[in-house]
């Protein structure tokens, strides 16, 4: 210990660490009536850091060729020393992220933590939501399965239905008129390098916007459930007599952490196959159409849509006026209250919204 603090003391004279501890950890305060939702966010960190290794690890064998790539993700699950572990924990990873993150968005709209002056949190983590969409639709192709193969041919083509330049931007994502080497090449770049890259960069960005506007005030057990912020000058959301984020909600953060992991792993040693259907084992064939196949399942809704309509550039113009709505909500509702019961309008268009959209999940899944 004695040793501990002399090199501590070090440290200090140099870097000023005290200080800093002092001012980010043990005096950096908090609502005192903070809750559990409000860990959703490192939870997410956790999963893009476990995301990140394991991709790492998977890159050391994985041949991103048409030719080899199935036969290197099979030789991962059945021949490297703990190669079927990496994959497990990579493919589950992908869907615990979406889970997690629909958990994490939702909170702040119920909490109304979305509203001004944390306009550019609002947007930063909705970029990041559909770049997880992105990264997750660029590594569904990668196995080169039957599964990814035509789920990924069925993806690009419904960007057809875009007027003028529609067949001009399937070619683009694809690399040349149909799913092949060129588009497996495409997606890897983007995988492993581009996609990842912008996230760190948002990642970055939405602490820094959270860091200087401060942590939200939840709306719950409170007699003023109204948004404080006034005036146009900057200022940061202080919590005189809260807790502190160092010790008190840095265990909240490590049990939502725990059980997270929990659950994950519950997946991953239990039932490691949930999200694969049996197309998944079997190598592409650009010849050979399966019977069914559907794209992942936080893109059913999405997929249903598309069905629904006889023209597909229906569909698509209402997804992305709904994705476009949900983009703007801080600049749309300028309302000053935040508790969600005091907001009947906006419960009953979050609750319709939230029991569409599993509703059209559940039927894509089904139909």
């Amino acid at each position: 210990m004695i040793l501990l603090k002399r090199l501590i003391d070090w440290i200090d004279v140099r870097v000023g660490v005290r200080e800093v501890v002092e001012k980010e950890l043990t005096g950096y305060l908090l609502p005192r009536n903070i809750n559990t939702w409000f860990s959703m966010g490192s939870v997410l960190l956790v999963i893009f850091g476990i995301q990140v290794l394991s991709g790492i690890l998977l890159l050391i064998y994985y041949v991103p060729d048409a030719d080899k790539a199935f036969k290197s993700v099979t030789s991962i699950m059945n021949d490297v020393p703990f190669g079927w572990l990496i994959r497990m924990c990579h493919a589950v990873g992908s869907n615990t992220m979406v889970v997690v993150l629909l958990l994490h968005m939702l909170s702040v709209l119920f909490m109304g933590s979305y509203k001004r002056p944390r306009e550019l949190n609002w947007l930063t983590g909705f970029i990041l939501f559909t770049m997880v969409q992105g990264i997750s639709l660029t590594g569904y192709l990668l196995p080169w399965s039957q599964l990814s193969f035509w789920a990924t041919t069925v993806a690009t083509n419904s960007a057809n239905a875009i007027p003028v330049v529609g067949p001009a931007l399937v070619e683009f994502l694809r690399g040349s008129k149909l799913v092949g080497p060129a588009t497996l090449g495409r997606f890897f770049a983007l995988h492993v390098a581009l996609i990842p890259a912008g996230m760190i960069a948002l990642i970055g960005a939405h602490l820094f916007f959270l860091k200087r506007t401060g942590v939200s005030t939840p709306p719950f057990g409170l007699q003023n459930t109204t948004n404080q912020w006034q005036g146009d000058s900057y200022h940061h959301e202080d919590h005189p007599g809260g807790i502190p984020f160092f010790p008190n909600y840095a265990m909240e953060d490590l049990r939502s952490i725990f059980i997270y992991l929990a659950c994950f792993l519950a997946v991953v040693f239990f039932d490691p196959y949930l999200f694969f259907p049996k197309d998944a084992f079997i190598p592409a064939n650009s010849l050979v159409t399966p019977a069914h196949i559907k794209p992942e399942w936080y893109f059913l809704a999405n997929y249903q849509v598309l069905k629904i309509f006889p023209n597909e550039l229906i569909g698509l113009t209402l997804q992305g006026a709904a994705m476009t709505f949900l983009a703007l909500l801080p600049f749309v509702d300028r309302g000053k209250e935040c508790h969600p019961l005091k907001r009947p309008l906006f419960l009953l268009c979050a609750i319709g919204g939230l029991l569409l959209w599993i509703g059209l999940t559940i039927w894509g899944h089904y139909s």
